[in-house]
């Protein structure tokens, strides 16, 4: 006798088949919506490293002020 449990089930093929592409339609999305968050985060750091790198030398290159004198008060 053969046993029920190994016959094919058209039912559970069409149920596996409509699962399959759901879970394959969303980690799509989930895995582009991650990459347009990447580029944005990456965007941003770049600049903000731009940025430090240009504070650094142009303060390097640049003569700190002259402190300002004291002036003396009479006693």
């Amino acid at each position: 006798m053969s046993n029920p449990w190994l016959k094919k089930n058209p039912f559970m093929s069409l149920w596996l088949s409509g699962a399959n592409k759901a879970m394959s339609t969303a980690r799509g999305q989930a895995s582009s919506a991650v990459k347009r968050d990447a580029c944005k985060v990456g965007a941003a750091v770049s600049a903000a490293a731009a940025q430090q790198v240009t504070e650094f030398w142009t303060n390097t290159l640049t003569k700190p002020p002259a402190a300002a004198r004291k002036r003396r008060t009479p006693r």
